[in-house]
């Protein structure tokens, strides 16, 4: 009673005096009041029921209202974390307006915590996150796992092997990520498992600035290989495979649970999850399951 009465913004006395107004015009009990926690009675699961049906009745009518508004439908608002939004959004917004040219897409870089609030609070329809979190507000979407490697200056004796072991890593001046991030925790993780000290010299909140700090020779650091491309091809930057395969970064699409989301949204929800690559970035197959299709998520 207190939950729900706080979910609703009203007082516990309010609330109860609510769900016995409704007994009474009912005539039946909807909670057992003799177990604790309370249990609903069955009249209470058939009216519970009944009440869902309407809350989606409802849902439906103003996702039906909303297709006639064509400004409101014909858009989609997307916040995206910067590696995915400076890696990926020119090729998605190119697509996209292939595919529906009449739609506008709307797109902010915000850190992972803020698109969280966004996508909760509504600014936003989708979130393009890295380590996808679902909860009882949130639907995560997989997109695919990318393949980590060391990322090194040119000059760097690193540089040149074929592949890097865990262990080459000890002692290495390292170049890493703002500590309340999931990618800061899940490389503090594999340095744990593989017994590993580096020597954490810098640390940034986004990739890009990692990148500039390995290529101005601060140190080496531990990055998905595609957000590397760019500065692999301008020579600033040395990719090298790292002997750990089970270090990856998995991307995800989150969006509002039980939101249904409008055709634009949709759209480009399908156009993400159907161009995801069959391969984790550099040519090797990912698991299967971090591919399913967006339909089976859009009512979540």
């Amino acid at each position: 009673m207190s939950k729900g009465a706080a979910h609703c913004g009203v007082s516990q006395s309010a609330a109860t005096q609510h769900v016995h107004e409704v007994e009474r015009r009912l005539g039946m009990d909807l909670f057992d009041r003799s177990k604790r926690p309370l249990g609903l009675t069955d009249a209470g699961k058939l009216y519970a029921e009944f009440c869902r049906d309407v809350l989606h009745r409802k849902e439906q009518f103003e996702l039906a209202l909303e297709h006639m508004k064509s400004d409101v439908d014909s858009s989609v608002r997307v916040a995206s974390i910067y590696s995915i939004g400076l890696s990926e959004m020119g090729r998605l917004q190119e697509q996209f307006a292939e595919r529906y040219p009449e739609a506008r897409l709307h797109v902010e870089y915000m850190r992972p915590d803020r698109i969280y609030s966004a996508v909760r609070e509504g600014t936003a329809d989708l979130g393009l996150v890295s380590y996808p979190i679902a909860s009882r507000e949130i639907a995560a979407v997989p997109w695919r796992n990318e393949e980590m490697q060391l990322a090194a200056p040119p000059s760097h004796s690193l540089a040149h092997c074929e592949e890097v072991h865990p262990a080459d890593l000890n002692g290495q001046d390292f170049v890493g990520f703002d500590e309340d991030l999931s990618i800061r925790k899940e490389l503090e993780r594999f340095f744990r498992t593989e017994g590993i000290a580096v020597n954490l010299v810098m640390h940034f909140d986004n990739i890009q600035m990692i990148k500039e700090a390995v290529a101005l020779g601060r140190g080496v650091s531990i990055l998905p290989a595609r957000t590397m491309q760019a500065e692999i091809e301008q020579g600033r930057l040395v990719a090298v495979p790292l002997r750990a395969p089970e270090l990856v970064r998995p991307v995800g699409i989150v969006h509002r649970r039980r939101k249904l989301l409008n055709r634009a949204a949709q759209g480009f929800l399908t156009l993400v999850t159907a161009g995801a690559p069959a391969d984790n970035g550099r040519g090797r197959r990912s698991n299967g399951d971090d591919r399913r299709p967006a339909e089976e998520f859009l009512n979540l």
